[in-house]
């Protein structure tokens, strides 16, 4: 099996990250032009990911350390 770049396992299927669907206007549906209108979350046989529409979550913010935390 062919070892992806990045680790696509984690990510559940939904078709808000399909290559197929478009976002409708209303932001809480998808458009397919196989299924029609669906929910974010709902997939079908054709679901295929695209890398390009998810948008990843923000890293957390860095801990602050003052000069007392690097003395011996």
């Amino acid at each position: 099996m062919k070892k992806s770049l990045f680790n696509t396992e984690d990510i559940s299927p939904a078709c808000e990250y399909c290559q197929y669907g478009r976002p409708a206007p209303d932001g809480k549906t998808v458009l397919c032009p196989k299924k029609g209108v669906v929910k974010n979350d709902f997939h079908c046989r054709k679901y295929k990911y695209d890398i390009m529409k998810r948008v990843p979550k923000r890293a957390p913010k860095m801990q602050e350390f003052s000069e007392d935390d690097f003395k011996l």
